[in-house]
C-alpha cells in the first residue's frame, strides 16, 4: 500500500489564513508563513494553499502568498483559486508551486485540464471539486458547486471525477461542503465513491475534526491523503500526532514531509 499524505490547507483572504463552516463565517487562523513553517517541522508531507475570495472577486491568485509561502519551506505546495487560463499554471510553477489546483475554471472550460496536463504534466495538474448533497427528483444526489461554493453546476460528483481524470487530472481534491468545517468528520461515503471511480489520487477534504477522522477517510473513505485546515490551525491535534496514530493503526505513512 503507498504511503498515506496528511496535508494541510491554508486558506487566504487578504494576507491572512482564515477557516470558516461550509464556506462562510471566517475566523483568523494566522500568518500563511509561519503556519507552512510550523506544518512542515511537524511533518507534513504537501502543503494546500488557496486564495479562497479569488474566484468570486473575478481575479488571480496572489501570487505574493504563494512566493512567501515557498520561499520558507521544501515540501511541495499546491496552490489555488481563480485559476483560470494556462498562464496562470506559468506563473503559480514560476512563484515555486509543484502544483496548481483548478475548479471553477476546470468546470467552466474543461479542455483546460487537457491543456494543462499536456503542457506541464498531470502531476502538476489538481482538480478540486466542491459538492454538496441536494435533493433531485426525490433523489439524493452530490451536486458539485463552484465560485466558493455558490453556484450549483448540474454535474454529479462521481461523474466528474471520472471526466477530469479521463482530460489528464493527476489529482482530486474533494471537498465535501455539507461537512466542511463542522470537525464531525468527512463525508466518507463519497469520498470512497470517488476514490473508488477513479485510479488518480483522492485527498479527502472537508470535516475533519480529530485524528480518526483522518485515519477513517484514509481507510473507509479509501483517500490517498487526508487535509485538514481547522484540526490543526486551532490546536486540536498535530501532524506528527496524526501520522503516529496512523501508524500504530496499521496505516502506512511517510516519515518526513521530504
Amino acid at each position: 500500500m503507498n504511503a498515506k499524505r496528511i496535508i494541510p490547507c491554508l486558506d487566504v483572504e487578504k494576507g491572512r489564513v482564515v477557516k470558516g463552516v461550509k464556506f462562510v463565517g471566517l475566523r483568523d487562523a494566522g500568518d500563511p508563513v509561519e503556519l507552512a513553517k510550523r506544518y512542515e517541522a511537524e511533518g507534513a508531507d504537501e502543503l494546500v494553499i488557496l486564495d479562497i475570495s479569488a474566484t468570486y472577486e473575478e481575479r488571480n491568485i496572489q501570487l505574493e502568498y504563494v512566493r512567501r509561502v515557498t520561499a520558507a519551506i521544501s515540501i511541495p505546495l499546491c496552490a489555488a483559486g481563480g485559476v483560470r487560463t494556462l498562464e496562470d499554471f506559468r506563473n503559480l510553477i514560476a512563484a515555486g508551486a509543484a502544483k496548481v489546483g483548478i475548479n471553477s475554471a476546470a468546470v467552466r472550460t474543461p479542455d483546460l485540464i487537457d491543456a494543462a496536463a499536456a503542457e506541464f504534466g498531470s502531476p502538476r495538474v489538481v482538480v478540486a471539486m466542491d459538492p454538496k448533497h441536494v435533493q433531485r427528483d426525490g433523489q439524493d444526489v452530490c451536486e458539485v458547486y463552484i465560485n466558493g461554493g455558490r453556484q450549483p453546476t448540474g454535474l454529479e460528483a462521481v461523474a466528474w471525477a471520472r471526466e477530469v481524470e479521463r482530460r489528464g487530472a493527476g489529482e482530486i481534491l474533494l471537498t465535501v461542503i455539507d461537512a466542511d468545517g463542522m470537525q464531525t468528520g468527512y463525508d466518507i461515503a463519497i469520498t470512497r465513491a470517488v476514490s473508488d471511480a477513479v485510479t488518480i489520487p483522492v485527498i479527502a477534504s472537508g470535516g475533519a475534526g480529530s485524528m480518526e477522522d483522518m485515519y477513517q477517510a484514509l481507510t473507509a473513505g479509501h483517500a490517498a491523503a487526508a487535509l485538514g485546515a481547522s484540526v490543526f490551525h486551532f490546536g486540536i491535534c498535530r501532524v506528527n500526532e496524526v501520522k503516529t496514530y496512523l501508524a500504530q493503526r496499521g496505516v502506512p505513512v511517510r516519515q518526513s514531509g521530504r
